[in-house]
């Protein structure tokens, strides 16, 4: 509220003194310069022929003298304005911070105030004005000047239009878009009367890449200038009768949003979106083009207490991820528990790697058992993360994140190590004993991304493990249908005499003509098959089951492979699978993944007998 010199402060000293002669100078106010009745009659010509509307204001806060400039701009004559307020005159009473300001300038307390003001002429018109008063020079008076600033607000609100508005759709654009909602959540916060909610309706058009690509960037943008005609329309629809209504925007692209202030609860912002969802879908004529197109719609509704402008467009993004995840050309609802599963898998995701140097993780081995005498053959190692936030891990939380961004394969290298390492030494302190073999699950990147065939070696090597106490376990997906390095290496790794074993086998591609081709020297069938075994003796299970498993032993037989079934349970089971020729049984009946110690008390002993 400050502001420069005017350059009128001396011809309003000499109007105001020869004007009238009330106001006494104050004691240590410098004595005027005298001045011939010339100068002073060009003074007061200046004052009341100038364009800029002025009038010179005394202590009190009226008006002394006023220029023609002034009261054309007031819809008035000069001599009415005489003896009146002139915080009156021109608004300054509205707001306490510039009424407060203007009473500092009249005190002297205050060099100079400036400020914008909205008047309205006696016709009826309204006019933005800038408004500034300051000291007059050598007198108690101030000087008020009023200049009219309409045509510059309003260049500045065209201005401001086009930078808040999209130049394709006419829609509000994503500066105003955050603008608006960002306003909206403040204003809750003390607004009475209101539903204290807000909503939100973020959409994507599916496949609208291929438009621009196969019919240009001239069709994609009158399709857009649809879109956005259709979502105005199911807008206003829907907040009919609501001040203000819903707001539209287009936030780039082909994104657009629907914000709903004072929203009702998750039914306002489900009926919404379906009828987004109706009205993108109808087709759409363009210039003799037809086109139908669909949409995905992440919807979030809740309380503004609380809320943020980014959390709500973060909730927003990735709902709309979850509408397109799941099949497009539909809306989803923000889920707390399913965006804390997300969150939680991040969070994993970025500290898997570091994790692995800090020494997290851990392994628990569980044991495969000789069907006919019980003993012991070999251990599954299983990977455990002590996670220092969510606690112990099992490999179905992080093995798929592992995977995904790699570090699978630094955290399979480390698994090998600590399980070859382990075998080694349970073999070194029960000499007597028949050395059990370790089964270490390989994920098919690790093939790919890493020299496996060379890690094997250097860690067989540098424990001193024997290859043949040393068993790959590869998904049946990973392993059927190999072909290039994958099965190279699965060669290698046979050729020096590792142990290759199918995980899971009969889920996937159950390609039994390609398991002579493989270098594989065990299956493991998958649990679903031994389920089918839950029954005692005495009741009556499906006898399609085990004549399943019979023939799958048998071919596996014939191929020189042998047998592990996974998931044992029961001494029924296990009689059973004995029965139809099964060599190895892994499973709670003989125990849990255990740690490595509870394996040496197992070892040469007869657990499921």
């Amino acid at each position: 509220m400050s502001g420069t010199s005017e350059g009128t402060g001396s011809a309003a000293g000499s109007i105001r003194s020869d004007i009238t002669e009330r106001h006494q100078a104050v004691p240590d106010t410098p004595p005027k310069p005298t001045r011939t009745e010339s100068e002073l009659r060009d003074y007061r010509a200046a004052f009341n022929a100038a364009h800029l509307a002025m009038a010179v204001v005394d202590r009190s806060g009226h008006v002394v003298a006023a220029n023609a400039a002034l009261a054309g701009l007031l819809g008035t004559e000069p001599h009415a304005l005489v003896e009146q307020a002139a915080a009156d005159l021109v608004d300054l009473g509205a707001e306490a911070r510039t009424w407060q300001a203007y009473q500092e300038v009249l005190r002297g307390r205050q060099a100079r105030l400036r400020c914008t003001r909205r008047l309205k002429h006696p016709d009826g018109h309204s006019l933005w004005t800038e408004v500034t008063l300051g000291p007059v020079p050598g007198t108690r008076d101030v000087l008020l000047s009023v200049a009219d600033i309409s045509d510059r607000r309003d260049l500045q609100a065209r201005l401001r239009h086009l930078q808040m508005h999209d130049p394709v759709t006419r829609l509000p654009n994503r500066a105003l878009f955050f603008e608006r909602l960002s306003a909206a959540l403040e204003a809750s916060s003390y607004e009475q009367g209101g539903t204290g909610r807000i909503g939100l309706c973020y959409l994507d058009l599916d496949g609208f890449k291929a438009v621009n690509d196969t019919l240009g960037h001239r069709v994609g943008d009158r399709l857009l200038t649809a879109v956005a005609a259709r979502l105005t329309q199911c807008a206003d629809q829907s907040g009919y009768g609501r001040t203000g209504g819903h707001l539209v925007a287009r936030l780039g692209g082909d994104e657009f949003a629907l914000l709903v202030e004072d929203s009702t609860g998750t039914e306002e912002l489900a009926d919404l979106a379906r009828s987004v969802l109706d009205a993108v879908q109808e087709p759409f004529d363009l210039a003799g083009q037809r086109l139908s197109v669909s949409a995905s719609i992440g919807v979030v509704e809740r309380p503004t207490d609380g809320t943020s402008a980014t959390g709500l467009m973060q909730a927003a993004d990735t709902t709309l991820y979850w509408a397109k995840a799941d099949g497009k050309a539909r809306w989803t609802l923000f889920d707390p528990e399913r965006n804390a599963h997300r969150m939680t898998r991040q969070a994993l995701s970025s500290t898997l790697r570091p994790a692995v140097e800090r020494g997290e993780f851990e392994l628990e081995y569980q044991p495969l058992v000789d069907l006919e005498s019980g003993a012991v053959r070999g251990v599954e190692a299983l990977v455990r993360w002590n996670h220092p936030q969510f606690g112990t891990l099992t490999p179905n939380r992080f093995i798929g994140i592992a995977e995904e961004d790699g570090s699978i394969v630094q955290l399979g290298r480390w698994v090998l190590r600590t399980a070859c390492r382990q075998a080694r030494r349970w073999q070194i302190e029960q000499p007597s004993d028949s050395p059990v073999f370790v089964s270490v699950n390989v994920a098919v990147r690790q093939v790919w991304d890493s020299d496996l065939v060379g890690d094997v070696a250097e860690i067989l090597a540098e424990t001193g493990l024997a290859p043949q106490l040393l068993q790959l376990e590869l998904t049946e997906s990973a392993v059927m249908g190999s072909a290039g390095r994958p099965l190279q290496a699965l060669q290698a790794l046979s050729d020096m005499g590792v142990r290759i074993a199918i995980d899971d086998f009969g889920t996937g591609y159950s390609n039994l003509a390609y398991l002579s081709r493989l270098p594989v020297s065990v299956l493991k069938l998958d649990g679903s098959f031994v389920h089918g075994f839950r029954y005692d003796e005495g009741a009556h299970p499906n006898p399609a089951d085990e004549t399943i498993v019979e023939a799958l032993v048998q071919l596996a037989h014939r191929l020189g492979l042998t047998v592990t079934a996974e998931c044992v349970e029961t001494a029924g089971q296990a009689a059973r699978l004995r029965r139809v020729g099964c060599d190895t049984g892994q499973g709670w009946l003989y125990s849990r993944a255990v740690a490595p110690e509870r394996i040496a008390e197992m070892i040469g002993t007869c657990p499921g007998a």
